[in-house]
C-alpha cells in the first residue's frame, strides 16, 4: 500500500466537490473509493495521519507486577480477563519486565 500524495489527494477532493461522482473519481484517478471516503471525512483531508494505535496503552504494568505477587499461580488468560487486556499483552508486559513463568509448579521465577 501506498500513501497517494498531496497533489492527487486535492484533485480528488476538488472533483468531488465540484460535482462529480466518488466512483468516477476512483475510475478516473485510478484510487480506491475508501480511500476517496476517508479523505473526505477527515478534517483536514491532506494531512498524513501515521498508521498504528490511536489510543495509549490500557496496561498498568506496576499494577501488573502487584497482581503478579499477590496471586502467582494465574494463568495469563486469567490475568488477561482481570485487566480487560489481550493474552498477548499480559505475555509481552511479563516478558519485557522479565516475570517468566514456571511451567512446572506454576510459580513465577523472577519477581
Amino acid at each position: 500500500m501506498m500513501r497517494c500524495s498531496i497533489d492527487l489527494r486535492k484533485r480528488v477532493i476538488d472533483f468531488v466537490r465540484g460535482g462529480g461522482s466518488k466512483a468516477e473519481a476512483a475510475r478516473r484517478f485510478q484510487v480506491g473509493r475508501a480511500s476517496i471516503y476517508r479523505w473526505l471525512s477527515q478534517d483536514d483531508a491532506l494531512c498524513y495521519e501515521r498508521p498504528g494505535p490511536r489510543r495509549s496503552h490500557k496496561l498498568d504494568w506496576e499494577a501488573l507486577r502487584v497482581h503478579v505477587e499477590d496471586k502467582a499461580d494465574l494463568t495469563y488468560k486469567e490475568r488477561a480477563r482481570h485487566f480487560g487486556v489481550s493474552y498477548y499483552c499480559i505475555w509481552h508486559a511479563m516478558h519485557k519486565m522479565g516475570l517468566t513463568r514456571k511451567k512446572n509448579d506454576g510459580v513465577h521465577a523472577a519477581l
